[in-house]
């Protein structure tokens, strides 16, 4: 496991303040830049201590491979990985509990954009695959705009075992797959609930597939075959938060 990472962006590293600022090291600021968010950001990292320096863009860019840094770099300790036993206790303890499952997502950007909208949309985690999916990346961080510090993402051995394993917990789980027979729409989506997302081309793994207890769509009327995994996701959770809100 990595010693350190690298955060950057104002609602990611914001988020790191607010929930684990315990993990900062150092702060790295773009040189002339001064607007008020990211001056609160550098104030409170020196009241807890923490080393700030100001560079030019090029040391920023570097640390980061040239994505959109905005002004502000973070050198951190790595965030604590969940897993199943996490996920257990997570089942445990909450009342009609709604997953994101993502199998086989494994661009950043998309990672970030479906935790942003399971953040919003009152999911109480993420769960992923060890193998053959995207991390919890400073990209995804950054996309997610905070929600990756609230938002449990936890990562499982096996995931066909585990949605099995909620199954016998309660826990309802509902694929998409373009082949399915019915809508979202005409599904009851209430009460304890996993929403499992395949990834953009592939769709979900044929065991992945054979692990769900109902197979929806979502209506395609134009000439595109399928939408963007995060813009899917945000369709599918938002109509789950319809049904339970009215329910």
């Amino acid at each position: 496991m990595a010693q350190q990472e690298w955060l950057y962006g104002l609602h990611a590293l914001q988020a790191v303040i607010d929930k684990e600022p315990e993990r900062l090291i150092e702060i790295m600021v773009l040189k002339g830049r001064d607007d008020a968010r990211l001056q609160s950001i550098v104030n409170t990292a020196r009241r807890m201590g923490v080393s700030v320096q100001f560079c030019n863009r090029k040391v920023l860019d570097d640390k980061v491979n040239g994505e959109q840094h905005q002004g502000i770099v973070a050198r951190a300790k790595p965030a604590k990985t969940l897993d199943e036993s996490d996920l257990d206790y997570l089942l445990d303890n909450t009342d009609s509990p709604l997953l994101l499952f993502l199998d086989g997502v494994t661009d950043p950007h998309n990672i970030g954009a479906c935790l942003r909208t399971a953040d919003a949309a009152g999911a109480h985690a993420v769960v992923v695959p060890k193998d053959k999916s995207g991390g919890l990346t400073a990209t995804a961080r950054k996309v997610a705009c905070g929600a990756a510090e609230v938002v449990p993402f936890i990562q499982v051995t096996n995931l066909s075992r585990t949605l099995k394993h909620i199954q016998q917990k309660g826990v309802w789980v509902i694929g998409t797959a373009g082949e399915a027979e019915q809508l979202i729409y005409d599904c009851k989506l209430t009460g304890p609930m996993a929403l499992v997302m395949g990834a953009e081309g592939k769709g979900m793994r044929r065991l992945t597939r054979e692990h769900c207890d109902e197979l929806v769509k979502l209506p395609m009327a134009g000439s595109v075959s399928s939408l963007n995994v995060s813009v899917a996701t945000g369709v599918c959770l938002y109509e789950i938060v319809r049904q339970r809100t009215a329910n």
